[in-house]
């Protein structure tokens, strides 16, 4: 049996994640990700896929990016520059 760090919640089921040498344990996804994913610093959403990491801030998006002055970052092939 485990308790989530998160909420509380025992659990039999409880699983562990580790990362950067720390064990963490979550009763579910949704916990897990509430603790460990980065959160973007134009919108404050959690990013839960890849995001765009630039000048060492993470961001949910090229967008958000942008909007923080980062440049040359797209979200897709649709919106780069043409050759």
């Amino acid at each position: 049996m485990g308790t989530c760090e998160v909420c509380g919640n025992e659990y039999s089921m409880a699983f562990q994640i580790i990362t950067a040498g720390v064990t963490h344990t979550f009763d579910c996804f949704e916990c897990a990700a509430h603790k460990l994913a980065p959160i973007c610093e134009h919108c404050d959403c959690k990013v839960l896929g890849h995001g765009v990491e630039a000048g060492g801030r993470f961001f949910c998006c090229a967008h958000c990016a942008k909007a923080e002055g980062a440049q040359g970052l797209v979200d897709n092939a649709e919106h780069a520059p043409s050759p």
